[in-house]
């Protein structure tokens, strides 16, 4: 852990719908991610790393407040993060760290009346004061536009279109801000990407997607032909966004190493959640099963964490906010503490402990779309087995 004189910078990449299954590094033969796998190889690879919450809205929500929904103040989909929610970047911001934010934020007022895809979420401008204390903002509101998508921001003033894959066009926009800032301070960075989030079918900067009956499928997915054809379809595209975002993800890790800066950097990636693809014969997040609880989770830090391993501790994204604090500024305690709040787990990390026995998960409410799990429920996980109880009051358990 830092003390004062050496304090890293931090940069958190976090994606949308990546299962902890779904890289190279972790034996998937349908993913080409080369960077990944160069990271894992000097990282910390979290293989049982979960999301509090599988989806979006909330895991963001609950990573930035270190608190689960709705203790945080989101318990529906439409939900904005109340004004007055203490994030990351507030306490990185107040122990002197230049803090910047770039992507999705998904954590404002939306229109339910509008689609979720397409220009009227994207347009959608986040004041100021809404930006959750980063004092540098670039990104929208969502929309899921994966090409040609509508950003603002600092120095971007109203929403505007900015060509390209949107994996590309967020880290072009982080890099440019590492590029000119001129101050020697730390800096902690959060980008936060859509992909592999769907529409599927949707351009991944150039690389052509496999063809469909040469995907590999997991071995609980349904044997129902109706759902194999639907899962190999959406999985062709699926590792297309996987291998563009890998070679953008790439390109920040290697500016970071040509600037100094890597060195000293504490690097994360993951994701807020993962997707079924047609295990358990269902589709998309939400539920309690594996595919879409478990993430992936990579935490570089050449200076402070020595080499890379695999290690099993049972971490949560909850735990990540406090756990960068506690690491980068010896202190979680800028953050709230108790039940329903993260833990700081640097102590854990350094001295390659257990940590927790079991990691708290729910949905707290059912989001209005198709395909995703259609009911609110609350779990303990932990490395044997999911304990889920639903909101109707039935109970089961998933053994992993």
């Amino acid at each position: 852990m830092s003390d004062l004189g050496e304090r890293p910078n931090v940069v958190v990449v976090m994606t949308t719908q990546w299962r902890a299954q779904s890289t190279g590094y972790a034996g998937d033969g349908n993913a080409v991610t080369p960077h990944l796998d160069a990271l894992a190889e000097e990282a910390i690879d979290f293989c049982q790393a979960v999301t509090p919450h599988p989806f979006g809205v909330f895991a963001r929500a609950a990573f930035l407040t270190g608190t689960v929904c709705p203790q945080n103040g989101i318990r529906d989909y439409y939900d904005p993060l109340p004004e007055n929610a203490r994030t990351l970047a507030h306490c990185f911001g107040e122990r002197g760290y230049e803090t910047s934010f770039f992507g999705k934020w998904q954590l404002y007022e939306r229109d339910p009346g509008d689609p979720v895809v397409g220009e009227a979420h994207a347009k959608i401008e986040v004041p100021a004061d809404r930006r959750g204390g980063f004092s540098f903002w670039e990104g929208f509101e969502s929309g899921f536009l994966l090409n040609d998508g509508y950003y603002h921001g600092s120095n971007l003033g109203s929403p505007r279109q900015l060509r390209g894959y949107q994996s590309d066009v967020v880290v072009d926009r982080a890099v440019e801000f590492l590029d000119i800032r001129a101050s020697e301070t730390p800096f902690f960075a959060f980008l936060s990407l859509d992909a592999p989030h769907p529409p599927y079918a949707a351009d991944a900067a150039g690389i052509t997607a496999s063809a469909p009956d040469t995907v590999l499928l997991d071995e609980n997915v349904s044997e129902e032909d109706s759902i194999r054809s639907i899962a190999r379809a959406e999985l062709a595209g699926y590792y297309a966004h996987i291998e563009a975002t890998d070679r953008a993800i790439g390109r920040l890790i290697e500016r970071l190493k040509q600037s100094g800066d890597w060195e000293n950097t504490l690097f994360v990636f993951t994701s807020a959640h993962g997707d079924m693809h047609g295990s358990h014969g269902v589709f998309r997040k939400g539920w309690p099963y594996e595919e879409a609880v478990r993430v992936p989770l990579l935490i570089s830090w050449p200076n402070g964490l020595g080499k890379a391993r695999r290690d099993p501790m049972l971490m949560s994204l909850i735990d990540l906010g406090p756990s960068l604090l506690g690491l980068a500024l010896g202190t979680s305690s800028f953050l709230a503490e108790g039940e329903g709040h993260g833990k700081n787990l640097a102590w854990a990390i350094c001295l390659k402990a257990l940590g927790p026995n079991s990691q708290f998960l729910s949905m707290p409410s059912v989001p209005p779309f198709a395909k995703q799990c259609p009911y609110a429920w609350r779990g303990l996980r932990s490395i044997a087995k999911t304990s889920v109880k639903t909101a109707d009051g039935d109970s089961f358990e998933l053994d992993h």
